[in-house]
């Protein structure tokens, strides 16, 4: 595999600086979403690090290995409108931005990292002009011809003045996950600044450090996501940009978000007490101190050792391991619990995923229905936020006498008993 396609950062995403600490060791991973056909297994595929750093300027935590983008986002798999909670989850996020700031009909609305145009669809349901803008080309193309136009493109600042001369300039900006999948986070924002107006809000959903820590949520960890963001390195971020942050909610999707909302300072909207209780939150929970990343490194490690010695007394009574879902996360977890050896398949709804194999330790992929076929003893859930959801679809299976393994955020074997 072709090395031009990882780079590594020396400095800061946030503030430049360059007092970086590795507070987070973890072993090189594949990257999640290159699952393979078979024809391709032979092929050498790219072990990437996956370490985190936290800056002791500003305390922002984020990965300095950079994965080449074209590559990561070529034959991207990953749609929102086919998880039920994130479409909920969407429609609700468009409905109380629509009612705390209160747009106005055709207003535009631009999405940086819109994917499948999942969220667009809710607040074009406001009456509100929309457009999206993501790197992941057959799904751009796809979200366009299902009518919320996309263009295919990476978001830069020549980009943003484009849309600005062919559309105008936009009332909300909005940027979900896709604010951690970006690694020159200041180009993102001058591209941001551009789009806005005075009264223009931008809003971000970011994988919040505090819930990464304080649930173990080791899955959240892949080389799409280049920062762990908190509010503390962010609030002093978008004051360089003469930007201030007016609002937070936090929510459970993805085992923890926050969502933020930022304008041009000294704009339209007040400071909500949220933003305020979120910084004496992370001060009390010392989230800038390299000491809280490194105790959360150890959690994993003594996690990891929990794992390993239940899957090796499982293996050695020859019961058989199979997971559940072909996940992004998924592929962080196997390599990280080293348990890639004692899986003998995998299964997941997604068809653009079965039949093929695993990165990295090239586990097949069957449909979901295989479980019953073959009724494994135990089934490991790797897409571990849909843990739930999964555990109630598959009462059958636990029926039948299976058991499902929850690695997150603690240790569980859950049967029928």
């Amino acid at each position: 595999m072709n090395n031009n396609l990882l780079s590594k950062r020396d400095n800061c995403r946030l503030c430049e600086s360059k007092k970086l600490d590795l507070a987070v060791p973890l072993l090189p991973t594949p990257v999640a979403e290159k699952y393979l056909s078979e024809h391709e297994l032979n092929n050498k595929e790219l072990f990437c690090p996956l370490d985190l750093y936290m800056c002791l300027s500003c305390g922002h935590v984020q990965l300095l290995d950079i994965v080449e983008p074209n590559f990561l986002y070529s034959n991207y798999t990953f749609l929102s409108g086919r998880s039920k909670g994130l479409v909920e989850h969407f429609k609700n996020y468009a409905d109380e931005i629509c009612r705390k700031f209160k747009p106005l009909k055709d207003e535009l609305v631009v999405d940086i990292g819109s994917n499948d145009g999942t969220l667009l669809k809710f607040f074009k349901n406001h009456d509100l002009k929309v457009l999206g803008v993501d790197p992941a080309n057959e799904i751009a193309l796809k979200a366009s011809k299902e009518g919320i136009k996309t263009i295919p493109k990476f978001f830069d600042k020549n980009l943003a003045a484009k849309i600005v001369e062919e559309h105008g300039k936009a009332k909300i900006v909005t940027a979900n996950n896709a604010f951690a999948h970006m690694d020159d986070l200041k180009e993102i924002m001058e591209g941001v600044k551009t789009l806005m107006k005075k009264d223009s809000i931008f809003v971000f959903e970011i994988s919040y450090l505090v819930d990464v820590i304080d649930k173990v949520l080791l899955g959240t960890i892949f080389h799409e996501h280049h920062s762990y963001h908190s509010i503390k390195p962010l609030k002093l971020f978008f004051n360089n940009f003469n930007m201030e942050l007016v609002d937070i909610t936090r929510n459970t999707i993805q085992g923890g978000s926050l969502i933020g909302v930022v304008q041009i300072i000294n704009g339209k909207y007040k400071i909500n007490n949220s933003v305020k209780d979120t910084l004496i939150l992370e001060d009390k929970k010392k989230i800038d101190k390299i000491e809280t990343l490194k105790n959360f490194s150890k959690n994993l490690n003594n996690t990891k050792q929990k794992i390993k010695s239940l899957f090796d007394k499982i293996s050695e009574k020859k019961k058989t391991i199979a997971g559940f879902g072909a996940a992004r996360s998924g592929t962080t977890l196997i390599t990280q619990m080293q348990i890639g050896n004692l899986l003998e398949y995998m299964v997941d709804d997604n068809e653009q995923k079965q039949g093929k194999y695993s990165p990295g330790d090239h586990i097949p992929v069957r449909p979901t229905n295989y479980i019953y076929e073959k009724m494994p003893d135990y089934l490991v859930i790797l897409a571990w936020v849909h843990s739930k959801n999964i555990i109630r679809n598959h009462q059958k299976y636990l029926e039948k006498g299976g058991s499902f393994i929850v690695c997150f955020p603690e240790l569980q074997i859950i049967s029928k008993n």
